[in-house]
This record gives structure tokens, sequence and C-alpha cells, in this order.
């Protein structure tokens, strides 16, 4: 199968979290200037969304229903439950607790996924007011295991991507404005991550733009989206070499991930913040024809 980059929404101002769930064989994610949390039936092409009460910074469906799931809204991490029908009311059951409680108007939460044993990791980033500009190194790295939230890393400008190979007990993760790839050692026990280590510089590597969301393939190589740079790109994280480049018919990618029946359809999404894109610039997009396939999305256990 060749190459193929298909447009699957009309454009967003800001898309971001995709998460494939495998028994629902739909793709979620948010848009979070506009507030909303959406969901995407691949087989049938049927777009819903919701609106909430502030930014949404991910959704990740909790593990067990149908119809409930974690999100980052502005400081909190809650969970609400959803039909998934379009226009249907989002209803905030529980919440499981707060951020950046001294620094409260200056941060909201950004990125965040379920680790391989269903704990929450998410970042929070300096809050955007214009959005093309923040504070620096306003946020932190959290982990949320049942009630209990643990910080994990702090003086993070912008939190995005994490994914986790539990071959190399590794987590990866990015601060965007570093410009550069994380590597902690990870303890799948614990969920306690150590000794940090940079494994690909944007810039040493000729990469124009940023490291957004990335996931990660069978093989363990990553899949980083390129924020101002109009692509994806495959790292192999343990040489550090770029082992291919895909092209993206929008300038701010935001992430990806790897869904479909067999995980290989690779999911992105994009963004169009400062509205002066041409469509479809913004739009939630599918690649197939990779050669490879994804590791599964995890769901939240509570």
């Amino acid at each position: 199968m060749s190459l193929k980059v298909q447009q699957l929404t009309e454009p967003l101002q800001l898309g971001e979290g995709p998460h494939w769930d495998s028994r629902a064989q739909a793709l979620f994610f948010v848009n979070i200037y506009e507030c909303t949390i959406h969901k995407y039936v691949l087989a049938t092409g049927e777009h819903t969304r919701t609106k909430l009460e502030g930014r949404v910074g991910f959704i990740v469906p909790v593990e067990g229903t149908s119809d409930q799931f974690v999100v980052g809204l502005e400081r909190k991490f809650l969970v609400v439950q959803w039909d998934g029908k379009d226009g249907s009311k989002a209803r905030v059951i529980k919440e499981l607790g707060e951020v950046d409680k001294d620094a409260p108007s200056i941060t909201r939460i950004n990125d965040g996924k379920a680790d391989p044993r269903g704990r929450v990791f998410a970042g929070t980033m300096g809050r955007e007011n214009p959005p093309e500009e923040f504070p620096k190194h306003a946020g932190s790295l959290y982990r949320v295991d049942g009630g209990k939230i643990t910080k994990l890393a702090e003086g993070i400008t912008v939190s995005n991507g994490l994914s986790w190979d539990l071959k190399e007990k590794a987590f990866y993760y990015t601060d965007s404005m570093e410009a550069n790839i994380r590597r902690y050692d990870y303890d799948v026990e614990t969920g306690e991550i150590s000794n940090l280590r940079y494994i690909f510089d944007f810039k040493k590597n000729g990469i124009e733009g940023l490291p957004d969301g990335h996931t990660i393939d069978a093989d363990g190589n990553l899949w980083v989206a390129v924020v101002n740079g109009s692509c994806i790109i495959q790292i192999d994280p343990i040489s550090g070499k770029v082992l291919k480049k895909v092209p993206i018919p929008a300038l701010q990618v935001t992430s990806v991930t790897f869904g479909g029946p067999n995980l290989d359809v690779l999911f992105v999404t994009s963004g169009n913040i400062d509205g002066e894109q041409k469509p479809p610039g913004g739009s939630i997009f599918m690649v197939t024809g990779l050669g490879v396939k994804g590791t599964p999305n995890v769901n939240v256990k509570l």
C-alpha cells in the first residue's frame, strides 16, 4: 500500500490529544481553544462533539465504561460522562484533583495519556494570553494514580508528548520549547521516572519547527508531530536517527496516535492558532501505508 494522507474533519482551531479506543473503534480528541471534546468513528465517518466549561487539554476513556472519560480541564483532572452524541451535555461526575495551585492564573493542563498500567500522566504549560505568548518554566509534569497526584518534573514551559517503551523501560517526554526529546528510566510497577537524558535535538538534526505530541510503534520507534514544521518524523530513540519524514498539509501539526482495526493507521491532529492558514490546516488527518503498526492506547484505570 502506498503512503496516503487523508483529511477526516473540517479545520479546528487547536486539535490535540488523539486517543484511539480499540473497544469503541473510535478516535477521541480535543479542540483546546474551543473547549470541546470529540469522537470520530472510523468505519462510518461520524464526527460528534460537546462543549466543556474551559480549555480541555486531553481526553482518555475510563476502562470498563463506554461513556466515562478523564479530561484535563484548565488545572483540574476530572471524570466526565458523555454518551458520545453530538451536542449532548457532558456531566462532571468526579474531580480527581487540581494542580499548580501556587500559580492558578498562569498555567493549564496540556497533553495527557494513560501509562501502561492505566495511570494518568499529564503536564501543564504557561497559559496563553494572547495565544502565542505564555510564561516560561511555569508548568510541571504530574502522575495521577487514583486520588493521588504526584509531581514528576517541574520548570516545564509547554508540556507535550508522552510515550512508553516497556522493553527498554523508557518513558519519552517532550517540553516543546526545549526543541528536544527527553528520555527517563521508567518503572512500570511504581510509575516512577528517573535518570533524565536528552535523545534527539531538533536543531542539531536540522528539523524546522518544534516537537509536539508523539507516539511509539511496535518496533520502539517514536513518531513525533512537528508543530510549525508541516510534518511528522519517525525517530529511532536508541540511535537518534530520523528514519522517515511524512509531510502533512498543515503547518501546526500537534499530535499523533496509531489506531484502526489493525493499529496501522496513524491519526494526526493539527491546529490553526493564528487563523491565517488555508484549509485543510487545523484538520484531523489519517495516514495509511506506513508499513508499521502502533502500540495500543491504554485507557485510564480508576
